[in-house]
């Protein structure tokens, strides 16, 4: 202990200077201050030389902090007593801060010699544990506020400018996109910025990198908690898929669960070195069990790629109870891909991309074409490359005729583009007949199966009941498109079938089919058959692990095969096309307890994992080329937060702005989960562009509310007469403005009012 006794006279002396409260610090008997400088510490035990002063050498002493190494030499009585004394210090300050100091106003002042007053300085009440707590304005408070306005009206407008100005200020600077004032998030910043009042010392980066984040990811992990209770009773799918970041050249493997709830974002991997490697992917897959749990997972819908398909057979030979099922969105887009390499398809597909790029990169010609086809474009985004394809021969089998126009109008020929080669071939391909009739083949194959992949593609409601209907129903309407002949739509079986026979014909297909009540009391003679009762067993083999339960089930089979108990309810039969498969069960499946257990698992599952197409976008928002340098684990827990705060499930399943828009052209026409008739033919789908639907959404915004809050209140049949009556009413309108560029507000005004008073009579009588 010599040495410790030097230490502290010479700690002592040469910080002679500091008042007796630090003179007690227990620190400064284990170090000796460096050249009189009372920031920097030397250990008197391993001469390790600290520059923060006493408190990081206690820090080093004691150990267990990140900003300072422990010292490998300290006695352990030193560290208790260091670490004791700092314990005390530590709940000293917490209640000092703790402490009620009554705020002193701006304007209290205080006599100085008689006469001279003198302003106090300003001081900010320390706050404490119940701030958090009484901080949020009551209602009264806030409204006289409000009323306060009229009468300080200039100067409550010049102080909102001014932080509007300073929040604009930081939005230029930082370079954030302006469509970001917009997000709930911000409007619930300001309001808690406002709530807190004066003072406010804003996060550092380092709070925004690590505690605030980490809280956040625990915040979404509590919101998360009524999701994994859902896949203990209605059960999951693991959904699996993998990309390259194209910015850091990375392979990454990313982990979503689904269910009826939605997806939700796990975690990512990187695999650049074990991509290829089917073993360690199986691994990985086999450790996301363990999290989530062996007995809520029902599938694992993953790539179909060899590797992905091999680490699938695996999973299914360690876990006998699980279905590896393929991703249906992808298989459906090689079918589009392998229904492309026929010469007819091939050859319109080259002359539209060569007709598309040629335009498209020249804007008299863009505007030009316009002018003739009536503001509509040429080519439409899709779910796929390869529907994209497909829908833009749509759209050049409905400008056909525009085109031909354009290509021989006056304006063409007194153009520069006759004079260009490139030009000259373009007009060539729209006068062949060869094209027309190559498009009108790719049309009447490619459609039915477009629309497959759009409802497999989806999250809102499980497509698990319908696909194996659906497909089947494509394969009727593309016979049927040409009449029957079947040397014409021979070789196009044969590529579906492939498919189909080689991925997509899963026992959870034909169990879903089989268990769909408007599919099965529809159409019992597709139904009742060997190979979709074989799937059907299959999956009850595979799922219900108890014979006893199994047993129980195959007897409840037969009143659902009957109708019998809730099932044969006229409420249940009228239910029957209008409830998802899934909720129809657990609404009217009481007779059947175990069967509806078992049905209500097969029906709620996906059949794609479109979620990751969500899943990049939020990745590549993220990390971008300038901001490439996050570790892996802070942007997997970034894309975490991001990924599960987004809204993706609708409140309203009865009505959405997608069915209003639909309804008034306003936007493209999206195809409905079952097999039914779509409100609008594909006749009625002009096509328009971007501009007429923004236009028309503003323009005619109070009628869709008042439409919306009508169609809400309505029954399936009358909200179908009342969005008749609207595209009726609209084209009627755009006829009058045709004829009549005098069109009056108040003309369209009465004119609405009127349809408004027709479709409500006709709900009366519907």
């Amino acid at each position: 202990m010599s040495d410790a006794g030097a230490g502290t006279s010479r700690g002592g002396s040469q910080g002679g200077g500091s008042q007796g409260g630090q003179q007690a610090d227990p620190g400064r008997k284990y170090g000796i201050m460096v050249n009189n400088n009372i920031n920097h510490w030397k250990c008197i035990f391993c001469n390790k030389v600290l520059t923060a002063g006493v408190s990081r050498l206690k820090q080093h002493l004691v150990g267990g902090h990140k900003n300072a190494k422990k010292c490998p030499v300290c006695p352990e009585h030193v560290r208790a007593e260091l670490g004791n004394y700092m314990a005390v210090r530590a709940a000293e300050r917490a209640a000092q801060s703790m402490r009620y100091e009554a705020a002193v106003n701006e304007d209290d002042v205080e006599e100085v010699d008689g006469d001279q007053p003198v302003r106090k300085a300003a001081k900010r009440k320390n706050r404490g544990p119940l701030d958090k707590f009484v901080m949020s304005l009551p209602p009264d408070i806030l409204k006289g506020r409000k009323d306060r306005k009229a009468v300080f009206g200039a100067c409550d407008k010049d102080l909102r400018d001014k932080v509007c100005g300073g929040i604009a200020r930081w939005f230029y600077d930082a370079g954030i996109a302006f469509n970001a004032a917009s997000h709930d998030r911000f409007k619930e910043m300001t309001k808690l910025i406002g709530q807190y009042g004066m003072g406010l010392k804003p996060p550092s980066m380092y709070e925004l990198r690590f505690p605030l984040l980490q809280n956040e990811v625990a915040n979404v992990e509590a919101e998360l908690v009524p999701n994994r209770e859902e896949w203990a009773v209605k059960g999951c799918s693991i959904m699996s898929d993998g990309w390259r970041h194209s910015v850091v050249q990375k392979d990454i493997v990313n982990f979503l669960v689904n269910s009826p709830k939605g997806s939700v974002f796990i975690r990512t991997k990187e695999v650049s070195e074990v991509v290829k490697d089917a073993t360690l992917l199986f691994k990985l897959l086999d450790d996301m069990f363990e999290e989530v749990g062996e007995k809520n997972v029902v599938q694992v819908v993953i790539d179909n790629a060899s590797n992905y398909v091999k680490a699938g057979r695996l999973l299914e030979a360690k876990r006998p109870h699980l279905f590896w099922t393929p991703c249906a969105a992808h298989c459906l887009g090689l079918k589009l891909e392998d229904i492309g390499k026929i010469e007819a398809v091939k050859s319109a597909m080259k002359k539209c991309m060569f007709i598309n790029a040629y335009i498209y990169c020249r804007v008299p010609l863009v505007n030009m074409m316009r002018r003739f086809t009536d503001q509509r474009n040429l080519h439409r985004p899709a779910v796929t490359r390869f529907a994209t394809s497909f829908i833009t021969l749509s759209q050049y089998h409905r400008q056909q005729a525009n085109l031909k126009k354009m290509v021989t109008s006056e304006e063409w020929d007194e153009s520069k583009w006759p004079k260009e080669a490139g030009a000259r071939k373009l007009k060539q391909y729209i006068l062949q007949e060869s094209f027309g009739r190559n498009i009108s083949y790719a049309l009447k194959i490619s459609p039915p199966l477009v629309k497959v992949l759009r409802m497999v593609d989806g999250e809102r409601k499980p497509p698990m009941g319908y696909i194996y209907a659906a497909m089947d129903r494509a394969k009727e309407a593309i016979a049927k498109s040409f009449k029957g002949k079947k040397e014409k739509y021979e070789k196009v079986f044969e590529m579906i079938d492939k498919r189909w026979d080689c991925q997509l014909h899963q026992p959870l297909h034909a169990a879903g089919y089989f268990l769909n009540p408007a599919i099965h009391y529809g159409h019992a003679a597709d139904v009742c058959c060997e190979e979709v009762e074989t799937g059907l067993y299959q999956c009850i083999t595979r799922l219900v692990r108890d014979s006893v339960t199994q047993d129980r089930i195959m007897v409840e089979l037969e009143v659902f095969k009957n109708a019998s108990g809730l099932f044969g309810l006229p409420m249940a039969i009228r239910q029957r096309e209008l409830k998802s498969p899934a909720e129809w069960w657990s609404s009217y499946g009481s007779s059947a307890p175990n069967l509806r257990d078992f049905a209500v698992k097969v029906l709620s599952l996906t059949c794609s994992a479109s979620g990751f197409e969500r899943n990049w976008g939020v990745f590549q928002h993220l990390h971008t080329k300038r901001r490439n340098r996050l570790a892996q684990s802070r942007l997997n827990d970034m894309v975490f937060v991001k990924y599960n705060h987004d809204d993706f499930v609708h409140d309203d399943e009865d009505l959405t702005w997608t069915m209003v828009s639909e309804a008034v052209g306003a936007e493209e026409p999206n195809y409905t989960t079952r097999g039914t008739k779509t409100p609008t033919s594909a006749k009625n789908d002009k096509g328009k562009g971007i501009a007429s639907s923004s236009t028309q959404k503003k323009r005619y915004g109070p009628y869709l509310l008042s439409w919306s809050w009508l169609m809400k209140r309505m029954t399936l049949k009358a909200r179908k007469v009342l969005a008749m009556t609207w595209n009726w009413s609209m084209r009627i309108l755009n006829r009058s403005r045709a004829l009549s560029t005098g069109v009056s507000f108040a003309f369209e005004f009465g004119f609405f009012n009127l349809v408004f008073a027709f479709g409500i009579f006709s709900c009366v009588l519907l």
